[in-house]
């Protein structure tokens, strides 16, 4: 006859608790022609209020079709901005904004992600060169929300098409379905 562990009190408990994630909500612009996607854009809105925001100085805009030529690129600012920067830096600055070197791990989420995952990965280069602390994976934020019931959501702003407004929207959107 087996007998059922009791519990231990809590002031025996080992400590079993994971440190929280810090989440992160991300879009991305891209040229996508059905065998590449091509960065052109990126913004991050962290849980904590930081927000990051660039756009790749490497993509070429006569790539793109006519749906980007006419939601996106028109969206970009000159590209005298500073937020014009080479994937290289792009990169680099997202490895600070992670803090990929801290000990607190991440969640990326991202609405309908596959390829805003795999045009953010690509600042590595192959998967086998992304840091171990960036997720190999986004969370499903419109996977969420239906598993919801789909709650009634904003309307999308709009700016819509602006990474860096699609990402803030995307953290109102969680913020909605889970009261935080």
């Amino acid at each position: 006859m087996r007998s059922t562990p009791r519990p231990l009190p809590p002031s025996e408990s080992p400590p079993h608790r994971k440190p929280p994630r810090l989440r992160y909500f991300y879009d991305t612009e891209f040229i996508d022609n059905g065998r590449t996607i091509e960065l052109i854009s990126i913004g991050v809105a962290a849980e904590d209020g930081r927000e990051y925001y660039a756009i790749s100085t490497e993509f070429d805009p006569e790539r793109a079709g006519s749906w980007v030529r006419k939601h996106v690129l028109p969206k970009l600012p000159s590209p005298a901005s500073p937020l014009w920067r080479s994937r290289r830096t792009i990169r680099t600055e997202l490895e600070d904004f992670f803090g990929i070197d801290g000990d607190e791990p991440i969640e990326l989420w991202a609405w309908v992600g596959a390829y805003d995952h795999v045009v953010l990965c690509q600042l590595w280069g192959p998967m086998t060169d992304l840091p171990p602390a960036i997720p190999r994976f986004t969370r499903e934020l419109r996977q969420f929300w239906e598993d919801r019931g789909s709650p009634r959501m904003p309307p999308r702003p709009r700016d819509a098409h602006d990474a860096l407004v699609d990402a803030k929207h995307n953290l109102v959107r969680y913020r909605l379905m889970t009261g935080r």
